[in-house]
């Protein structure tokens, strides 16, 4: 279940919204999908934080971090919070941290890059807006889905090929 988005586009063509290609996979889990839930911030990841720790079950984190290279929005303890909860996986348009440790864990991530130093927590951000970034708008409530391919979204949940 590694190359899922090409056989999505390819059975949904009238479906999918993809992702202009910017994100890199860091996770343990190469291929993930889910609900879609977001959080707009800017080198702050106070709401990344929180919500991550709370009940994930089939969802996916969508963070449009402003594409800002300078600090990281995800972490190996965020990261870890996530996995403990049940989350499917984290999409970051911006920078992550703890790389290493990252794709031990049982988490899809993707991120425009990385950079070790850490955000500030002010609790500036918003939570479950539509944010749009690459082309796409992320809907909370649609879905996403990721490999090392691309990412491609979908206003229904969408099955995926065998």
């Amino acid at each position: 279940m590694t190359d899922i988005t090409p056989d999505l586009c390819d059975e949904n063509p009238e479906l999918v919204r993809v992702l202009e290609p910017m994100l890199s996979n860091y996770g343990g889990r190469e291929a993930f999908g889910g609900e879609i839930v977001t959080v707009k911030c800017f080198e702050d990841n106070s709401l990344v934080k929180e919500y991550l720790g709370t009940p994930g079950q089939g969802k996916v984190m969508v963070v449009d971090g402003g594409a800002s290279l300078r600090k990281a929005l995800l972490g190996d303890m965020i990261a870890e919070s996530a996995v403990k909860n049940g989350w499917q996986g984290v999409i970051i348009y911006g920078c992550i941290r703890d790389v290493s440790t990252l794709s031990t864990l049982d988490l899809g991530v993707q991120a425009l890059a990385t950079v070790p130093l850490k955000t500030d927590k002010r609790g500036i951000g918003d939570y479950n807006i539509p944010v749009t970034f690459g082309g796409v708008t992320f809907i909370p409530g649609e879905y996403v889905y990721a490999d090392s391919n691309g990412v491609v979204v979908a206003s229904k949940r969408l099955t995926i090929p065998e």
